[in-house]
């Protein structure tokens, strides 16, 4: 039983790819527009390149490291065993959670077809529930069997979802343009700089492409890792760029100008299928509304099928890191994690029927924003404590794109807000009494504390930022945008201090050491090769 390095080029792009186009392009150029009206285009750019700056960290350490579950693998050998915890357990909640979310999005779009399936609040009926129950299981189920097979069905997904809003700004812009829209209402920029980034920051667009993570917790399966990694990442987050900014200029184009009487903030788009389909509706290209719905059913089912197995690659690295018990490390014959997949879905079905969707939805922002501040620093990190390893990809001007990567993933966190700071305290106590718990009955000692210190010290410096700032429930004791300009501060900071408590070379060697020893276990034939060259 061994893991298969079987995806190419293209199939782990499309994972990447499937992670970020889930549901949300059917609202984000609504959300967008309300903020920064045309120049919302700006604002996808901007958000492209810090996504981008913060992918090209990880597909430095990816290719240095191409393991599975890198995301909560990689921090251990740059800061130690508690700061992997924090990013394994942060990474693995937040995918608990996505799956969940996606299934239910999947469902309420099919209950028009299924009325059955939810109620009149909206939410799941008890046929509802069996539904998700059996539709979290099939997303399960296509994971057992081999990487090579969940790529294959990913991909015929994802051509699926890139080809309809390929259409659809196609269908719209020939149905109705009008580029006085990109220059009425209060000018190009009605908002001016501030609603740029608030669309940047609030309006969803930087979180609209961290789906590009889930081709990192894949690495360890990947064909010709080195050359793989770092373009699936680049293609990935440039083909969501074209397909967003071509939804949004449709979007600005093809508006009502009567609508836009009062200004961008007043549109409101009330339809089934969002602010796409009231589009459609009202420029009178009906036929799109079958093809939006049929989209918006696919688009979250194969975000779901993305994350479920990226997030058993995460239960294998955690219990690679001594978190999760030895039996979810375990593969079946196809190479896959079983037992982690099992686990998961226990947890997500759990999830689904015992926690408010509302919970679910706080829980993974929380999660999922946390575990970006790694890549940076483990990248600069690396440099000084293996500075003549081979690297196959080389991020130019390491310190300073590290260290603005870095700046770029803490004022995510922080522009999250308080409501969602403080369930991510919780969450990661919790996860540490359960680390510990753990080691009370394996008696692990080598924990490196002191190259987590940093940690801790960030997590309480955003806390108290958050709490007093004027984000998602803070007091608003500190004015916008003083208080953003003192999250980055902090995360520059923190930063220099991350780098200097790195673990020492003797820790980092015998970490080197032991993950050699876990992939020639789980690895045959050529991939052995692989791991032996990298030493």
């Amino acid at each position: 039983m061994a893991m298969r390095r079987d995806i190419g080029l293209v199939g782990l792009t499309f994972v990447a790819v499937g992670g970020v186009l889930g549901s949300g392009w059917l609202f984000a150029p609504l959300d967008t527009a309300q903020l920064a009206g045309p120049a919302s285009i700006i604002s996808w750019l901007i958000g492209a390149v810090a996504m981008l700056l913060i992918a090209l960290t990880y597909a430095e350490n990816s290719t240095l490291f191409p393991i599975a579950g890198g995301i909560a693998r990689i921090p251990q050998f740059s800061h130690g065993r508690l700061l992997a915890l924090a990013m394994g357990w942060s990474a693995w909640v937040g995918y608990c959670t996505t799956a969940p979310i996606e299934v239910k999005a999947s469902l309420g779009y099919a209950s028009s077809y299924l009325p059955w399936l939810t109620n009149a609040a909206g939410g799941l009926t008890l046929a509802g529930y069996l539904a998700a129950a059996v539709f979290l299981a099939v997303l399960t189920v296509v994971n057992v069997f081999g990487v090579a097979w969940f790529a294959r069905i990913n991909t015929t997904m994802t051509w699926f979802k890139l080809v309809v809003p390929v259409i659809f700004i196609v269908a719209i812009i020939a149905a109705r343009f009008e580029p006085s829209n990109f220059t009425s209402a209060g000018g190009f920029a009605p908002f001016g700089v501030p609603g740029i980034f608030a669309a940047v920051s609030t309006g969803g667009v930087v979180f609209a492409f961290i789906g590009f993570r889930h081709a990192i917790d894949l690495a360890g399966e990947v064909k010709n890792a080195q050359r793989v990694i770092p373009l699936a990442l680049i293609f990935s987050v440039l083909i969501c760029l074209a397909i967003y900014i071509g939804l949004q200029v449709a979007f600005v184009g093809a508006i009502d100008p009567a609508s836009l009487a009062n200004g961008w903030q007043t549109i409101e788009a009330s339809h089934e299928l969002g602010p796409l389909g009231a589009l459609a509706t009202s420029v009178g290209v009906l036929w799109l509304l079958s093809m939006l719905n049929v989209a918006a059913v696919i688009s979250p089912a194969g975000s779901g099928l993305v994350s479920v197995g990226s997030n058993a690659r995460l239960a294998l690295a955690m219990s690679n890191n001594g978190v999760f018990p030895r039996l979810f490390a375990r593969l079946n014959v196809h190479g896959v994690p079983l037992w982690a997949l099992i686990l998961n879905y226990v947890v997500a079905l759990f999830m689904l029927v015992v926690l408010p969707f509302q919970e679910i939805l706080a829980l993974n922002s929380a999660a999922v924003v946390l575990s970006f501040i790694a890549g940076p620093v483990s990248m600069v990190a690396f440099r000084y404590l293996a500075p003549n390893a081979h690297r196959p990809f080389v991020v130019p001007a390491a310190g300073f794109i590290g260290a603005v990567a870095f700046m770029i993933a803490s004022l995510m966190i922080y522009w999250s807000g308080w409501s969602t700071i403080w369930v991510l305290i919780a969450l990661l106590a919790v996860g540490a009494a359960l680390f510990f718990l753990r080691l009370a009955v394996i008696g692990r000692e080598d924990l490196e504390p002191m190259s987590a210190v940093w940690f801790g010290v960030y997590m309480a410096g955003i806390a108290v930022l958050s709490y007093l700032g004027g984000y998602g429930g803070g007091l608003g004791v500190i004015p916008h945008p003083i208080d953003s300009i003192l999250a980055a501060l902090l995360s520059i900071l923190v930063f220099l201090m991350a780098v200097r408590g790195r673990v020492s070379q003797e820790v980092f060697d015998r970490f080197r050491r032991e993950q050699r020893d876990i992939e020639l276990q789980e690895y045959d034939g050529d991939d052995v090769e692989d791991v032996m060259s990298r030493g």
